[in-house]
């Protein structure tokens, strides 16, 4: 596999695709999401020439790819790989803030209610608390590992709801093929899901010198998926993730019963 094009903030930002690919592999790499040859995702994602087959793969992201849709279409762009559109799903931007509440709320009930005989309107609710167009709303109101943890289920569901989430953290110290980072991981309280005080935690930068963000240093802000580095971030769109992260959580953590608890029985 070719090394992928580091990017300083002053370089010009890398194509949608790619963008879409750092943040995809993650969770592919580990067969929980999108197409079968992880491989292919992060070679596509890492050479010349490579949009084409990118733009084939996210399709077939499922869980992501309808909310790509959403974004462009509130917001009047054709191409849901648009650099913007990928952006404000991952990690958010202007975009995300232009989706309305019923709109998000039409494209749930079109994904799930009309595809099964089962009543998914309280998978609905958190659209209408203040929840937003960024992966940590599919994370907190659409998974149910929430309704897991509210049911008394410890342990696994609040580790997946961490790692899955995009979330942040600065780096410390540098080692080869890892980075250690300060972050703040999630924590259930009661009923609530919240930020805990900041942790440090040693994520992968490249496995075997192949990996998506170089020229590190100490400082520096970055983007956090499953146990993988996916981009360098700078402090507009860190106070996004933050704001959006927080905005999710909040809106979850208004509903009495969280919708997939109801859906699935918990």
């Amino acid at each position: 596999m070719t090394k992928v094009d580091s990017r300083a903030p002053s370089e010009t930002p890398i194509s949608g695709p790619r963008l879409f690919a750092r943040y995809a592999y993650p969770p592919n790499e580990l067969g929980y999401c999108g197409p079968s040859d992880s491989d292919a995702l992060i070679e596509s994602a890492t050479q010349a020439g490579g949009a084409s087959v990118l733009c084939h793969l996210a399709a077939q992201f499922e869980g992501a790819w309808p909310y790509l849709e959403l974004i462009a279409g509130c917001n009047g762009i054709d191409d849901p790989l648009d650099r913007r559109v990928v952006e404000a799903y991952w990690v958010g931007n202007d975009l995300t803030r232009r989706v309305p509440a019923i709109s998000l709320a039409a494209s749930l009930d079109d994904r799930f209610a009309r595809r099964t005989a089962r009543n998914f309107e309280p998978l609905m609710s958190a659209a209408f608390t203040g929840g937003v167009v960024q992966h940590s709303f599919h994370v907190f109101a659409v998974y149910p590992w929430l309704g897991m943890l509210r049911a008394g289920k410890d342990g696994a569901p609040l580790e997946i709801l961490d790692r899955c989430r995009i979330r942040w953290g600065i780096v410390v110290e540098l080692h080869e093929d890892f980075v250690t980072v300060s972050s703040r991981p999630l924590r259930f309280e009661g009923s609530r899901l919240c930020l805990g005080d900041e942790e440090l935690e040693v994520v992968r930068r490249a496995r075997n010198g192949v990996g998506f963000v170089d020229d590190l240093s100490p400082g520096d802000a970055v983007s956090l998926h499953w146990d993988w580095v996916c981009d360098r971030l700078s402090d507009v769109s860190l106070r996004w993730l933050q704001a959006c992260t927080r905005a999710n959580l909040d809106a979850v953590n208004l509903l009495a019963q969280p919708g997939p608890a109801v859906v699935c029985g918990v």
